[in-house]
């Protein structure tokens, strides 16, 4: 059986030692803390007295320390008379030693001058200090104790300038912890002795008691023991899979959440983070009344990108887009995906525009460089727009409104840029949606109509052709030129139905003349980089054709430098084209910057010379000489040649003389509605 009693007697002396034992270093941890307390709040105390104190302050030594050497330091604390000032404030003190450090970590004064050009830049306690708090460590110096702490030198605006260190002696503190504690342990061992003997009284007469009871337990404890074995191993069973279930059930939540916050792609915050994050920001910063900024970032190349290598490599070039943003971020600033190429960035506690413009100007030079991914050099550039709180918006969706508004400026004005937020913006988007939802209802309600301008014979003015011209007349806006709404259907994407209407329309007036007798040998439409992209489009110019019964050879189609530069497989697609027997001639030719070698292998027929080089003809040598150029290349390449926007005489006879087949422009005719063109030139 147990034996209480010898338990006791052991374990109460190992007891009674171990807190005499105890109690002792407890009792001296616990001085010296408050010795060290006292001590640290005298060292700041008397920190805080010397940088009042001193003349000049000390925030002049340190703005003058950076760069300096160990000697030229100890002549600047000399000729500022530090060393005298410092000494008389520590005098009749425990200080031993007093030293200053900047920000480097670089002692720029120490009170023994061996130590001034001592450098400790990695210090966790002189970093700790930097940051605006105060550090204290205590250390033995032979028979002595010393304790030295680490205050911040502030600032004229509240942030550290440098770090205080002062070193004071508490050897007379630590001694009489020491005497202390001896006490302490001698009388705590004298309570404990007396407890001992009240307790084994009470130990003794228990030891009795249990022995009856033993044997009446023992056969108790046998069975229960069998069954509590048999339970155990059950419960083990159990708890095992349950624990199983937690970690699988802790381990789908982690993901799951996860997932609800971040991009999976780039790994970065998602649309919902983003939200939560800045709605939370908004309230601090109306609070502070700090401004932050909201950068809308849309790569420019992206989508070009993406048709032309996949999905893969455009995947993967967002991950390395997102990488590089990254490492342009601040700390405290959050970069998040929105979706496809879109990527924002919130900057809190924003000091000015000038950093967020700077943060703009980061952004697009990180993704100037090349990109090199699976074997391709991928080039990009990036559109930031940029919102400002609270001056731009006060919520969440006026703030990323905005800031897409700005960011679409920007990629009007060039791309590779970025742009501020201004109400301008606002009203030049309510009328841009307004113009787009005209011209839809336009599109839907046949206000457009079909104009033709002649083509003629330079050598004896026949009718050789005529090009149709889209005009619209709105009933709010009247008559609406093309140079306005021409480019916002090429944005909107409306320029696919209007292209296809424009073609329909001409084709079946071409049809209508020559069924009542009045034949144009050819009609010439304009077709756009956003029709020609389309995989769809050679079907539905044979369809058009068929519908119509447009003759094909009649039909020109025409495109600009641009277009062709703009369509991936443009060759192909042209060639598709020609096998429905239409013609292609190439517009506004030598404005654009295709490669002459690429051009030659174009399946086009004719080149129409730009209005812009026409007008110079008899005034400006260099358009003149332009001309004269597209002329031997067409020549060489036998392309026929129409020259636009001849309006006088003058202009005529020089391109008759340079061998121009075709002449279109005010000196042969406006663009006319078709019964007007029938009358002149039926």
């Amino acid at each position: 059986m147990f034996n209480l009693s010898r338990y006791f007697l052991t374990v109460s002396f190992i007891l009674i030692v171990l807190a005499a034992g105890v109690f002792g270093p407890l009792y001296r941890q616990l001085a010296e803390r408050q010795i060290g307390s006292l001590a640290e709040n005298r060292n700041v105390a008397l920190a805080r007295l010397i940088e009042s104190t001193l003349q000049p302050p000390p925030a002049q030594l340190l703005a003058a320390s950076p760069g300096l050497e160990a000697r030229f330091l100890r002549r600047l604390a000399e000729a500022q008379g530090l060393q005298e000032q410092i000494a008389a404030l520590t005098q009749n003190t425990a200080v031993l030693e007093v030293r200053i450090y900047n920000r480097l970590g670089v002692a720029v004064f120490a009170s023994d001058p061996a130590h001034i050009g001592e450098n400790r830049p990695d210090d966790a306690a002189f970093r700790a200090a930097l940051a605006g708090g105060v550090s204290s460590r205590l250390t033995r110096r032979g028979a002595g104790h010393e304790l030295t702490s680490l205050a911040p030198v502030l600032g004229a605006n509240g942030a550290a300038d440098g770090v205080f260190e002062l070193r004071r002696d508490v050897t007379p503190f630590m001694q009489q912890v020491q005497r202390g504690q001896w006490g302490v342990s001698a009388g705590a061992f004298a309570i404990f002795a007396l407890l001992f003997m009240m307790q084994y009284a009470v130990v003794r007469r228990a030891q009795r008691m249990l022995t009856a009871q033993d044997e009446h337990i023992k056969t108790a404890r046998d069975t229960l023991e069998l069954q509590v074995e048999a339970r155990t191993q059950e419960l083990k069973r159990i708890n095992a899979r349950l624990q199983d279930e937690i970690a699988e059930r802790r381990q789908a939540e982690s993901q799951l959440n996860h997932l609800a916050y971040h991009d999976p792609l780039t790994g970065l915050a998602n649309r919902r983070c983003f939200i939560e994050r800045l709605e939370k920001s908004l309230g601090e910063s109306a609070q502070s009344g700090r401004q932050l900024a909201v950068l809308f970032i849309d790569l420019d190349q992206f989508k070009q990108i993406n048709d032309s290598f996949g999905h893969g490599v455009g995947d993967e070039l967002l991950v390395a887009v997102a990488a590089r943003l990254t490492e342009r971020m601040r700390l405290v600033d959050m970069l998040a995906r929105l979706g496809g190429d879109e990527f924002v960035c919130l900057m809190e506690r924003l000091p000015g525009e000038d950093d967020a413009a700077a943060a703009a100007g980061e952004i697009i030079d990180a993704i100037e460089p090349v990109f090199r991914l699976g074997g391709h050099e991928l080039f990009l550039s990036a559109s930031v727009g940029i919102s400002l709180f609270p001056r731009d918006g006060a919520s969440v969706l006026e703030l990323l409104r905005n800031a897409d508004t700005a960011m679409y400026r920007a990629k009007a004005s060039g791309r590779g840029q970025f742009h501020f937020y201004t109400p301008e913006m606002t009203r030049h988007a309510q009328q841009r949606m307004r113009m787009e939802n005209l011209l839809r209802r336009a599109l839907e309600q046949q206000e457009f109509a079909v104009c033709l301008q002649a083509q003629v014979d330079t050598r004896n003015g026949a009718l050789v052709g005529a090009e149709a011209l889209v005009r619209w007349h709105s009933p709010e806006l009247g008559m609406v030129m093309p140079s306005l709404f021409i480019p916002l259907a090429e944005e909107s994407g409306l320029i696919v139905p209007l292209g296809a209407w424009v073609l329909r329309e001409t084709c079946r007036q071409v049809r209508r003349w020559q069924e009542s007798g009045f034949t144009l040998p050819t009609a010439s439409v304009n077709v756009s980089v956003r029709q020609l992209e389309r995989p769809e489009f050679a079907g539905m110019l044979r369809a058009i054709l068929e519908e119509t019964g447009m003759d094909p050879a009649r039909l020109k189609l025409e495109l600009t430098e641009s277009v062709l530069m703009g369509v991936g497989d443009a060759s192909g697609e042209l060639r598709r084209l020609r096998e429905l027997g239409v013609g292609l001639a190439i517009d506004d030719f030598g404005t654009g910057y295709s490669s002459l070698s690429y051009l030659k292998r174009l399946p086009v027929q004719q080149l129409k010379i730009d209005r812009s080089f026409v007008v110079g003809i008899g005034h400006n040598p260099g358009d003149e000489a332009i001309i004269r150029t597209i002329m031997q290349l067409a020549t060489s390449l036998e392309f026929e040649v129409v020259a636009e926007g001849v309006e006088t005489a003058e202009q005529a006879a020089f391109l008759a003389a340079l061998g121009c087949q075709r002449l279109q422009g005010k000196l042969h005719g406006e663009a006319l509605a078709p019964d007007e063109f029938r009358s002149r030139w039926g």
